[in-house]
């Protein structure tokens, strides 16, 4: 259940830098930069999202602006794995989660 996200990776000229153009805009007009894993307090999309992102590792800056991803790669790592995680933002029923039904919903 949920939608996911349509990602495509884009490099940079930076050397150490990646970008991801999403099919949504996660944070309206403004800019959210998250320079630590420690920056990231709030439980909005854009939040979840850097928060994945420093979880998974290799990351040491994330910035959003609407619809574009900015990932800082630390020295030597690399982008396996981030399109998936950013696809998967939005999908809230994954193989393995358990769906509860409210008392007296009938799942048939």
């Amino acid at each position: 259940m949920g939608q996911p996200v349509t990602v495509i990776e884009k490099s940079s000229s930076t050397p150490g830098v990646v970008r991801f153009e999403i099919n949504r805009s996660i944070t309206g007009m403004g800019i959210e930069h998250f320079s630590t894993p420690e920056a990231v307090v709030g439980a909005r999309p854009v939040d979840e999202l850097a928060r994945r992102l420093f979880e998974r590792g290799g990351v040491t800056s994330v910035t959003v602006n609407s619809n574009m991803i900015t990932v800082q790669l630390a020295s030597g790592a690399s982008t396996v794995g981030m399109k998936a995680l950013i696809e998967e933002l939005f999908l809230y029923y994954r193989e393995g989660v358990e769906v509860v039904m409210p008392e007296g919903v009938s799942s048939d």
